[in-house]
């Protein structure tokens, strides 16, 4: 058995106009959902329980599961339609549909590629959280020393010959986290960030950071992002 998390909460701000009417989730590529292509992705990585967050048009997913028929599936709604709670606060609330013996997959809804999800799942197992991180350009950039193990976030001034031992990634909207760490979210408030309690949770547990190689991301948070699409491998042999 594999558990996976969608984070389908979001309003989708970056993707107006499309989601003054739809959640993020339901915005389409060439007829297909952002939710249905992660489902297939997940389904098709072996993960056979698949819980969803929902806030932003909340009801319309809903709705969308049900005509779909959980996409034959273990499927489960976690509803935070009266707050939203964050990526951190998300989890928290969804902690009673997870096994509590194996580690989440948590995959955000705007985030398409090539990721071996399998893969990435069996090498959390040892970890507080795994992250899935790339070389690639981004504004917030996290910190992993020679080991692969997270010190935080970067900091461009920190330039001195100490930070050789330092390498940025960027984070790739994929992670996993294991059972204990999720028990440690039972002191944080209900609306926190992910990345601020691993950055937290860090100095007390492994959290690390994994590259796969070949890894193509792309963060459909954009709308000329979508119109891209067509050019990427990703896409086309999806």
């Amino acid at each position: 058995m594999k558990q996976a998390m969608i984070l389908a909460a979001g309003l989708g701000t970056r993707l107006k106009p499309l989601t003054d009417s739809k959640p993020k989730a339901l915005v389409e590529i060439e007829g297909k959902t952002l939710l249905s292509i992660v489902i297939a992705k997940l389904k098709e990585q072996g993960f056979d329980r698949i819980i969803i967050n929902v806030h932003h048009f909340g009801e319309q997913i809903i709705d969308y599961v049900k005509k779909n028929n959980n996409f034959d599936t273990d499927m489960a709604i976690s509803d935070e339609r009266g707050e939203l709670l964050d990526t951190g606060g998300a989890i928290k609330r969804a902690k009673h549909f997870f096994n509590p013996t194996m580690p989440v997959l948590i995959h955000n809804v705007d985030i398409i590629g090539n990721a071996d999800l399998a893969a990435f799942y069996d090498k959390s197992k040892t970890a507080g959280a795994t992250l899935l991180v790339s070389k690639r350009q981004s504004k917030r950039l996290l910190s992993f020393d020679k080991n692969m193990h997270l010190l935080g976030r970067w900091n461009p001034e920190n330039n001195s010959e100490t930070d050789k031992q330092i390498e940025n990634y960027a984070f790739a909207g994929i992670h996993c986290i294991a059972p204990k760490l999720i028990s440690a979210m039972d002191d944080y408030p209900n609306r926190f960030g992910i990345i601020d309690f691993y950055i937290d949770q860090c100095r007390k547990t492994s959290v690390v950071g994994v590259v796969q190689e070949g890894l193509q991301i792309l963060d459909v948070g954009k709308i000329d992002v979508i119109n891209q699409i067509n050019t990427l491998d990703i896409w086309t042999k999806s």
